[in-house]
Order: C-alpha cells, then sequence, then structure tokens
C-alpha cells in the first residue's frame, strides 16, 4: 500500500495505477481540474502527502505545473514515454503494472532552496543538449534518474529542482552510456 494519495488525469489511469497498486487516487479528469479538485489534492497533501503521476505529454506537464503552483510540497513520478505509449497514444493507461511500479518507486520531491548543482556546460558536455544523440540521451537519462523526458531547458530543472546529486547523474551516465553501445 502506497501511503501517499496520487494524482491522475482519467479513470483509464485510475484503472491501470490500481492494476499495479494499493493506493488512494485522485482524478484531474484531465484540464478540468476544478477549484474543489485542487481542494481535495491540497487535503490529501496536508493528511497524508500526495504523488502526481499524469501522463508524460504536454498535456500532462502542463497538469503537473498547474498543480504544483497550487499545492506545496507534492511529490512527483514520471512514467517514461515509451514505456506509456501503445498504438500512438500516450498515457499512464497504456502501461503495464511494472512500469507504473517502477516509476512510483522512483518518486522525487522538488527541493525548494536555489540549486545549480547542474548548469548547461553540464549537458553539452555529457550530449544530452547540443549534439544528433541528445534527444535520445535525455530520454533514456530521464528514465535512469526517475525524472522523466524533457527538452534541455526542462531537463536542466529538473536536474537541480528534484536535488538528483553528482553521483545519481554520473551513475546513471555510466548505465545509459553502456546501454547506448
Amino acid at each position: 500500500m502506497i501511503k501517499e494519495v496520487i494524482v491522475v488525469e482519467g479513470r483509464d489511469d485510475v484503472s491501470a495505477v490500481k492494476r499495479a497498486v494499493d493506493a488512494e487516487i485522485i482524478t484531474t479528469h484531465g484540464f478540468g481540474i476544478t477549484k474543489k479538485t485542487i481542494d481535495r489534492i491540497k487535503f490529501a497533501q496536508e493528511k497524508k502527502g500526495v504523488i502526481i503521476f499524469t501522463d508524460p505529454d504536454f498535456a500532462g506537464e502542463k497538469i503537473r505545473k498547474y498543480i504544483t503552483d497550487r499545492v506545496d510540497g507534492c511529490k512527483h513520478a514520471f512514467l517514461p514515454r515509451d514505456e506509456a505509449t501503445k498504438k500512438g497514444d500516450i498515457g499512464i493507461e497504456n502501461a503495464t503494472p511494472e512500469s507504473i511500479i517502477a516509476a512510483l518507486e522512483k518518486v522525487r520531491s522538488i527541493v525548494h532552496e536555489k540549486r545549480e548543482e547542474f548548469k548547461k556546460i553540464d549537458l553539452i558536455r555529457n550530449d544530452l543538449v547540443g549534439s544528433d544523440k541528445a534527444t535520445k540521451m535525455r530520454d533514456r537519462m530521464g528514465k535512469e534518474l526517475g525524472i522523466g523526458y524533457a527538452n534541455g531547458k526542462q531537463f536542466l530543472h529538473r536536474l537541480n529542482n528534484y536535488g538528483i546529486t553528482r553521483e545519481e547523474f554520473n551513475v546513471a551516465l555510466e548505465n545509459v552510456k553502456r546501454e547506448l553501445k
């Protein structure tokens, strides 16, 4: 049983998560997030904690940001895009129970103090931006670190804001390089 309440987008996501774990779930109904839903999420955050687990697409990121801007202290779980895609459709509902469990095991919290452990030069030196393999590298690194896929600017933001350590980064980088050989 997961102690936190998991926030997902739709009822198909609820079904997929319930196949994987025993947890209380709140549904946003996509972009149809009402004040009542935000209030429920705030209450859940105060009582049990909340894990935001939205689809790994543009809409999912907008919903994640919308909730994060209104509810302090939420944790975040990210499902890799390739594990959430079925016949061109991206969503939590397409993931296997094993993929959902793996994503929830890598849950991250936002670090609130200003942190600049990583800079753009770190991304450049490690082929995470500015190279023909940057997209693939960010995708694999996001999966390895549990922070999901993002463009270069957003990836740098996630490295710093989710408290990724230099050691975690280096271990993930070695694993990804080994995998891509």
